[in-house]
């Protein structure tokens, strides 16, 4: 009957599945060949191309599809990869969108002549790219700069983080050439700030040819503040005068922004940013360090529209902090990873207070919150609601079986679980039964206590002193000492799951509940109780996995990997080190059956040779990346 649909339908049908799904349905007709590739054409989805002569013909391919979004890897000065930067202007530029050539080393000549063939562009990520910076000479000609200047006229977004050479002048060359600029991103630049003799007069008044400095980046802020938009400083050291400087300019109204790692940041200059631009919708403060409750409570009172969060590693922050959450009701993602001082008491006082509903949390991590207890999370789930989707709880270790049970009751729609190294887990846990007893070996006391209570049970006779004696076995810690809780199989929406660590784990259970057909990650390392049974399971009930990881099973092995690796058509990343029974065997099982493998990690496998590795290369030559440090049982002493 689907052949029968129109292809705009196909196509609108097909644009709902993942990429992966999509490339598998393009295989099934011609019509559904059609209708994937429509969808595919999405602005949305970027395609990375290794810059090699092989991929001429891969790239004269999608420039007859129109694709909009790319990516070059590996690229450099050497002539394929002008060749290949010709072939992508000839035949993909008119309908390029979006270009991405972070971490290459293009020349500035063959970058240039990219750019005119570039027309639509308006994404352009240059992080990393610093060859075409360290001469200082790139569009230092006005004719070429005026060139450029016609071709990059759209672009709304420019990527400039981690250039250790750009400067004041070769900014200004590139920014002068994107007059509509609303994102930009200078992450991890070295800004430098010069106070004058008054406080609050940062830096020289002309631009410099040898640093990039806060005052022209200031002076360019204030020219586009009409515009500009979204601004990433993450790890430019910016100080608390020249936050409050950036936030006090004229007609500035800027909706998303990056501090990540700014550790000078002060309270006061976070509560004045606050203050003056309370349209953010998107925040990042993570990894500054000063921060405490007040920059909290500064956030909740003057940006009511706030939707992005992210506060890792504020070591100052406690709950009280977190109470002033309750006032974002936009929020949707939520970060407070690495904040020690995170009970959870105060986010679940925030969030299920006042009248109002909650805030429609859609991702909230509190991985490595060390204060976090079952009691605090029993109380928090239930107030998170349906609309959730990414829990990471990872090294939170405090943490047990009863906690998991609590998820698989109330957040039953999640896509993404992390619960690595909460290592209290237990297959009773996973399964959703109730805690298995143990009899007492306390001593002769206890023992006669329960011989007597098992006594007690077999009669009809002191039912008063049957109930006492029942409920002091059971104690206040658990009352219900049998429960019946849901198991890990009722999140059927998980995409991603990680149970690293969680070391108590068997097969008993992830033969059981490992059953989830649309999961795409999933993470077991540093489980040593898992086996070939155990990996077999998981391959019939996880088939559409492309990411997996197994680092660290040391009792796997190549029969086990025999019977699962055909059941994985779809992996992309597989990670093996240090499985120490592991043989060049499976490497040709997974180069037969795993044919768009991309990544291998068969690092500190003693039994697998160099010869292997290089024999599985050639069988699967698109695999990019092979970790095999230390492979054949190389000797470790003067390496550790």
């Amino acid at each position: 009957m689907a052949e029968s649909l129109p292809l705009e339908m196909l196509t609108y049908i097909l644009s709902f599945l993942p990429l992966s799904d999509q490339k598998e349905a393009s295989l099934v007709s011609r019509a559904w060949y059609c209708a994937a590739q429509n969808a595919l054409q999405e602005t949305n989805v970027q395609y990375n191309i290794p810059v090699s002569s092989a991929s001429l013909p891969a790239i004269k391919s999608l420039g007859l599809r129109g694709i909009t979004g790319i990516g070059l890897t590996n690229l450099d000065d050497s002539p394929a990869s002008h060749q290949v930067l010709e072939s992508v202007a000839y035949h993909l530029g008119p309908n390029l969108q979006s270009l991405c050539l972070s971490g290459g080393s293009p020349t500035e000549a063959s970058f240039v002549a990219l750019l005119l063939g570039c027309p639509a562009l308006r994404i352009l990520d240059l992080s990393g790219c610093n060859s075409l910076f360290t001469s200082g000479t790139l569009l230092a000609q006005p004719e070429t700069a005026q060139r450029v200047r016609q071709v990059l006229r759209g672009l709304c977004e420019l990527n400039l983080a981690g250039l250790r050479d750009l400067t004041d002048l070769s900014f200004n060359r590139l920014s002068s050439c994107a007059p509509n600029l609303e994102r930009l991103s200078l992450a991890y630049c070295h800004l430098t700030f010069e106070l004058g003799p008054a406080r609050g007069s940062l830096g020289p008044p002309d631009s410099s040819p040898s640093q990039l400095s806060f005052h022209n980046l200031l002076r360019f802020v204030k020219q586009r503040a009409g515009r500009l938009r979204a601004l990433d400083l993450s790890g430019t050291g910016l100080l608390p005068e020249a936050l409050k400087a950036l936030g006090q300019v004229v007609g500035l109204q800027l909706k998303e922004l990056s501090l990540h790692g700014c550790q000078d940041l002060s309270t006061e200059a976070v509560a004045t940013l606050c203050r003056l631009q309370s349209g953010l919708t998107s925040l990042d403060l993570s990894g500054c360090s000063d921060l405490a409750d007040g920059a909290l409570l500064a956030i909740s009172r003057d940006l009511g529209h706030l939707q992005r969060l992210r506060l890792r590693k504020l070591q100052r922050l406690t709950d009280a902090g977190c109470t002033a959450l309750g006032g974002l009701r936009e929020l949707h993602s939520l970060d407070l990873a690495e904040c020690c001082l995170v009970s959870g008491r105060g986010l679940v006082q925030a969030l299920g207070s006042g009248h109002r509903a909650p805030a429609p949390l859609a991702s909230l991590s509190l991985a490595y919150c060390s204060s976090l207890q079952d009691a605090s999370v029993f109380s928090l789930i239930p107030v998170l609601g349906l609309s959730l989707r990414v829990l990471d709880l990872s090294s939170c270790v405090a943490l047990t079986n009863r906690t998991l049970q609590a998820i698989c009751t109330f957040l039953t729609h999640l896509s993404v679980l992390r619960l690595a190294w909460c290592k209290e887990l237990q297959d009773w846990g996973l399964l959703g039964l109730g805690e298995p007893t143990e009899e007492p070996t306390q001593g002769p006391q206890e023992h006669l206590r329960a011989k007597l209570r098992r006594k007690l049970r077999s009669r009809s006779f002191f039912p008063q002193l049957h109930q006492e004696l029942e409920h002091r076995d059971s104690g206040p810690k658990d009352p219900s000492p049998q429960p019946q809780g849901p198991s890990l199989l009722m999140l059927r929406a998980l995409k991603e799951l990680d149970l690293t660590a969680c070391s108590k784990l068997t097969d008993a259970s992830l033969t059981k509940v490992l059953q989830f057909p649309e999961l795409r990650q999933l993470s077991l390392s540093l489980l040593p109780a898992l086996t070939d049974k155990g990996l077999v399971a998981v391959a019939r009930g996880c088939p559409s996995l492309e990411h997996l990881v197994l680092s660290h099973c040391s009792l796997l092995s190549d029969e086990g990997w025999a019977q699962a690796a055909s059941s994985w058509p779809r992996l992309q990343h597989l990670n093996l080190a240090s499985c120490g029974q592991l043989t060049e065997q499976t490497l040709d099982t997974i180069g037969q059956a795993c044919k768009q493998l991309r990544m291998l990690d068969v690092a500190m496998c003693p039994r697998i040779s160099m010869a292997a590795v290089r024999h599985f290369q050639a069988q699967l030559p698109q695999v990019t990346c092979i970790q095999s440090r230390f492979v054949g049982g190389a000797d470790l002493t003067l390496t550790l």
